[in-house]
């Protein structure tokens, strides 16, 4: 039993001392897809790590979470309520517990049924009774995380209540995440509204001492951008000596990125940022089914360029990767874009040899 506990205390402050912070920045099914790869890497207390020793393992994992949500069961109770929008929250909280456990499944539940519940699924609710409870949403995403046995934190972007505002290229302005998405035009610049919204001090701590600071995959203009909208966070990013890594999404979008490409989708993100983020951006090179691009012509989409000299020129590093995995929808293969990120970290961290 010695031996056993021997090993466990000097496991466990080897990975304390040099494993990795990693803060994850998005929203939507994009970041709590990323989530499900990076947790299988932190290691709790009293774990042994896996029988893998090629790439470090992560001592801290944060997501910093979009909340401008204003469609579906999260837009409901926040009109109703008065709170931010838990589904993006909700997600990322199931994301990072273990998949197979009751309580996990038990906040995807989806009511199908019921005056007043049908659409709701009950992680929003529990969230919203921990946000009755404690009058504080920030408190209630902590408490539901620690219930769940998350391995990270989860951070909303702001706790101020926002919507979304788009500028779109016909000089019109259209107001609200849901009537964003849903509009035809092209969008030129999304705004925050109100403006000057604070981000949480955890938040800017955790990006403050990241080794690895990634953004997306998500819907580049109603989960990417936003975060970068909140006072502070852009310039907490540039400030970071994190290595800042953007995943770039498989497929265009309807009304967000038709015809954007890779590079394109970076110049979004820098302008509406107002500063250069990225030192590297994961980019998928698996081509998709006939099948999978035919579903996504009917809907006007398609798989995104790779200009990955047009990458270059903006001073990012490609990292090219067979990330496209297909379950009747395009999905990031989260095992090795996981395994991608921490073999980046792994190299930043590297000493040089001298000749």
């Amino acid at each position: 039993m010695q031996p056993k506990t021997t090993e466990l205390l000097s496991t466990e402050r080897i990975v304390r001392e040099h494993g990795l912070r990693v803060v994850a920045i998005g929203g939507g099914t994009g970041l709590s897809t990323l989530l499900k790869g990076l947790k299988q890497f932190v290691l709790c207390p009293g774990e042994l790590p896996p029988d893998r020793t090629d790439l470090p393992m992560i001592r801290d994992l944060c997501a910093v979470v979009t909340v401008s949500d204003d469609g579906g069961s999260s837009g409901r109770l926040r009109k109703e309520l008065n709170m931010l929008p838990p589904g993006d929250i909700r997600n990322c909280i199931v994301a990072l517990s273990e998949d197979e456990a009751l309580l996990s499944r038990l906040f995807c539940h989806r009511f199908d049924k019921g005056s007043g519940l049908e659409g709701h699924s009950f992680g929003n609710l529990f969230l919203a009774a921990l946000t009755s409870l404690t009058s504080d949403f920030s408190e209630a995403v902590r408490l539901s995380s620690e219930i769940l046995l998350t391995r990270g934190h989860i951070y909303p972007a702001t706790t101020s209540n926002v919507e979304l505002e788009a500028l779109m290229e016909d000089g019109t302005r259209v107001r609200g995440e849901t009537k964003i998405t849903a509009s035809k035009g092209r969008i030129r610049e999304l705004f925050l509204v109100p403006a000057n919204v604070e981000p949480m001090p955890q938040t800017l701590e955790a990006i403050a001492h990241a080794d690895v600071i990634t953004i997306g995959p998500g819907s580049l203009f109603t989960s990417l951008i936003p975060n970068l909208l909140v006072h502070g966070i852009s310039d907490a990013i540039v400030a970071s000596p994190a290595t800042k890594v953007y995943i770039c999404n498989l497929m265009t979008q309807a009304n967000e990125s038709l015809g954007l490409t890779a590079a394109d989708h970076i110049r979004a993100l820098n302008r509406h940022a107002q500063r250069q983020l990225f030192d590297y951006a994961l980019i998928n090179r698996m081509p998709a089914s006939e099948k999978l691009k035919a579903k996504y012509a009917s809907e006007g989409a398609s798989q995104i360029v790779n200009d990955l000299d047009a990458v270059e020129a903006q001073g990012v590093i490609p990292v090219i990767g067979d990330y496209l995995e297909e379950a009747g929808v395009a999905r990031h293969n989260t095992a090795c874009v996981a395994r991608d990120l921490l073999e980046l970290a792994a190299q930043q961290s590297r000493p040089v040899r001298s000749s």
